[in-house]
C-alpha cells in the first residue's frame, strides 16, 4: 500500500434528518471503497407506532451508487431522541455493529426503569464492543476511539485523521452543549470530556450527531475545534468546570423530555431491535409511569 493511500482522507457524506434533527455520516475510504454508517435513523411515527425507512433508504441508495461496501455500523451511543436503523442497515449492506463498551451500564439502567426481564445487559446485542483508545480500520482509514461521557455514559467519539464524530457531546457553537439530565448523565464529566475534544488540533472537523437550527439558518453539522473554543456559548475558552456545571444544572431542568425517549432508548439499548414478537406476533414497547 502506497504511503500516498494511506494519507488519504476519508470521503465524508452526510445525511440530515428534520423529524428527529439527526444527522448520520457515512465515512468511506477513497481507495478501498469500504465504508462506516455513523448514528443511523430509523424512521418512527409515535402517533401510529409504525416505522418507516425512508431515512435509511437514503442512505443505502448513496452507498450502492458510490460502490461502497459497509464494513462497520457505528453508535457514538445509546440514543434516546431517535431510533438507530442498523439492524435494516445490516440486514441490506451487511458490516458488524459496534458501541461503546460502556453500553452494559446503559443496559443495565433501563432495564430496571423498564423491568425488561428479556433486555441482556452484556452488550452481546451489538457485533463489538469499544474500548476507550481502541483502534480500528474502514479500509486503510485508521479509526480512534475516545471516550467522552457526560451526555450518557457510554457515549464516545470516532476519530480519523483531521476528523471527529463527537456524537451529541456538543451542538454547534450557537447552540452549546447536550444535556446531562438522563440516567447516567453528569455535568462535570461532560464538561472533561468536551476538554479532551478542545484540547485536539484547532483545525480538527468536528462532524455533529444533531443540529437544532436557531430562526434565520438552516442546519448545520460540521464544525471546527476552533470555532468551539471561540464561540460556544456554553463551554468557549475560559468558562470554568463550575460555571459549566451550574449552567447546564440549570438549563437541564428547563427542558422537556425528548418525544421519543421511552421508544428510542428501549430499542436502541437492544442494537436498534425491537422488543420480541408476542404470541401474536406483534412487538410492544413499553410506557413507564412516574418514573422518568
Amino acid at each position: 500500500m502506497s504511503k500516498t493511500h494511506l494519507m488519504q482522507e476519508p470521503h465524508i457524506q452526510s445525511f440530515f434528518d428534520p423529524e428527529t434533527f439527526t444527522v448520520t455520516h457515512v465515512v468511506s475510504d477513497p481507495g478501498t471503497r469500504r465504508a462506516a454508517i455513523i448514528d443511523s435513523v430509523l424512521d418512527y411515527d409515535p402517533k401510529s407506532g409504525r416505522t418507516s425507512h425512508t431515512s435509511a433508504d437514503l442512505v443505502i441508495d448513496f452507498m450502492q451508487k458510490e460502490g461502497l461496501t459497509l464494513q462497520w455500523l457505528l453508535e457514538t451511543h445509546a440514543h434516546a431522541d431517535h431510533l438507530s436503523a442498523a439492524p435494516y442497515l445490516q440486514g441490506k449492506l451487511g458490516g458488524k455493529l459496534a458501541i461503546g463498551q460502556r453500553i452494559c451500564e446503559v443496559q443495565t439502567v433501563f432495564k430496571k426503569i423498564f423491568n425488561d426481564k428479556d433486555l441482556n445487559t452484556d452488550g452481546s446485542a451489538f457485533d463489538h464492543l469499544l474500548a476507550d483508545g481502541e483502534k480500528f480500520k474502514i479500509g486503510e482509514l485508521e479509526v480512534s476511539v475516545m471516550y467522552t461521557p457526560g451526555h450518557t455514559p457510554a457515549c464516545l467519539t470516532f476519530l480519523v485523521g483531521k476528523d471527529a464524530f463527537i456524537g451529541d457531546t456538543l451542538f454547534m457553537p450557537d447552540y452549546g452543549s447536550s444535556r446531562c439530565d438522563f440516567p447516567g448523565g453528569d455535568a462535570a464529566t461532560l464538561y472533561q470530556s468536551i476538554q479532551k475534544i478542545l484540547a485536539l488540533a484547532p483545525d480538527t472537523r468536528l462532524h455533529l450527531c444533531h443540529d437544532y437550527p436557531p430562526e434565520g439558518r438552516g442546519p448545520m453539522w460540521r464544525t471546527t475545534v476552533k470555532a468551539q473554543r471561540d464561540q460556544n456559548i456554553h463551554v468557549h475558552d475560559g468558562v470554568s468546570e463550575a460555571a459549566f456545571v451550574s449552567m447546564r444544572t440549570a438549563r437541564d431542568k428547563t427542558l422537556s423530555m425528548p418525544t421519543l425517549l421511552l421508544p428510542s432508548i428501549q430499542v436502541n439499548v437492544r442494537a436498534g431491535r425491537l422488543p420480541a414478537p408476542q404470541d401474536n406476533g406483534v412487538s410492544y414497547l413499553k410506557i413507564p409511569i412516574n418514573t422518568l
